[in-house]
């Protein structure tokens, strides 16, 4: 088959974009029937498309990411090229890696559309911000289920959810899994370099750690008001929290200011470090020293970086609305995504040396059961199923 990938999001640094890089890796690494074409909005660096894969770069007025602050509506003119480029008989199918990127498919090619979670639907006033955007939303999901030929999640907790959420039948929805990069791993004897090092943060002491976006159903306010009572605690000793992730060029909604502002109001600036996006290498530093990783979101769809996280022997605190406590078992502390319950979980894995040590093997070895080659093998089989129930022209 001759498959095309709508890769707008290849550039995206974290979500998105890590999943489509990975997956795409992952295809190309075990994939040997099929020849496959990256259909993006800008240039992919000849270095970061693995061997075997050709691109077509489509015109755009401004690449999908930063369209607009919640991009779930493009150009007509852009969504006209997409489309085209998409609709092309060169293609056996076409697959969209999420529905954040979906646009009308016309011609002979099957279609296999992912969608990651509903949290869109169950938040829709902290993701989608306006009454026309959440209705463009809304439009172009129905679209996007109305015509797959098979929809695709990232995990079973997101399948059921997706199922009640939009009446689907078992037999319309699949799941292909995500796993951590393999640079994600334990590093003997971790040292704070470049970056790393200016930002005072002291390895013998606790270190917090949150890694993600900063959109309002991430939860950072929670976690923020329940660190600061957890430092006049003495398990909170002199521990600093780590918020990592692009707040400067983040497309989705953003708390970015309002965390900033509550920082200062709980007179925090000397406890909480904002370190902007992480490369790889320094994130991996990070997660080795830290104490534990948090995850404290109203809901998650898998979950990635608590289990990169656990990769990295690292305890993790996370919402028990997300597909991680089957994922991570004793690696980690579930809970519901309340103030009180991310204190009382920080309270135990603070003051607890022994608690950390089981913690952190019991999510090495969970983490080390998820891997790229086991998802990409999953979505070459919903491919032949996809191309078997294609719509006759």
């Amino acid at each position: 088959m001759n498959i095309a990938v709508e890769a707008t999001c290849w550039s995206n640094a974290r979500g998105y974009g890590r999943h489509l890089r990975s997956l795409v890796r992952a295809l190309a690494a075990i994939d040997r029937r099929n020849r496959y074409t990256l259909i993006g909005d800008r240039e992919i660096p000849p270095g970061d498309i693995p061997p075997g894969l050709s691109v077509r770069v489509i015109g755009a007025g401004k690449p999908l990411p930063i369209a607009t602050p919640v991009p779930v509506r493009r150009p007509l003119r852009d969504l006209w090229e997409a489309s085209r480029a998409l609709s092309s008989s060169d293609f056996d199918l076409v697959l969209f890696p999420t529905v954040y990127s979906y646009v009308p498919v016309t011609g002979r090619a099957a279609r296999v559309i992912l969608i990651h979670d509903v949290i869109a639907e169950t938040f829709p006033q902290l993701t989608v911000p306006g009454r026309m955007a959440r209705l463009a939303w809304k439009l172009k999901v129905t679209l996007a289920r109305l015509q797959a030929d098979a929809l695709v999640t990232v995990s079973d907790y997101s399948r059921q959810l997706l199922m009640k959420r939009f009446g689907l039948r078992a037999d319309r929805l699949f799941v292909a899994g995500e796993a951590g990069d393999a640079v994600f791993r334990r590093v003997e004897s971790p040292s704070l370099k470049g970056r790393l090092a200016g930002f005072g943060i002291e390895p013998a002491g606790h270190t917090v750690v949150y890694v993600g976006g900063f959109s309002p159903h991430k939860n950072i306010e929670g976690l923020v008001r329940a660190f600061a009572r957890i430092a006049k605690q003495p398990e909170g000793g002199t521990a600093r929290l780590v918020l990592v992730g692009d707040y400067e060029r983040d497309a989705f909604l953003t708390n970015y200011g309002r965390i900033r502002t509550l920082v200062a109001t709980l007179e925090l600036q000397e406890r909480v470090i904002f370190t902007g996006f992480l490369e790889d290498e320094d994130l991996v530093t990070l997660l080795n020293i830290a104490t534990v990783l948090v995850l404290p979101s109203l809901m998650e769809g898998f979950g990635l970086p608590a289990v990169e996280a656990a990769a990295c022997g690292c305890p993790v605190i996370a919402t028990r609305e997300s597909p991680l406590p089957a994922l991570l078992g004793k690696g980690g502390i579930f809970i519901g995504p309340t103030e009180a319950e991310i204190e009382s979980a920080l309270q135990r894995v603070l003051g607890s040396p022994g608690l950390r040590r089981e913690m952190g093997e019991a999510g090495l070895l969970a983490a080390s059961k998820l891997t790229w080659n086991h998802a990409a093998e999953q979505m070459l089989e919903i491919f032949e199923i996809a191309v078997g129930r294609r719509r006759p022209l």
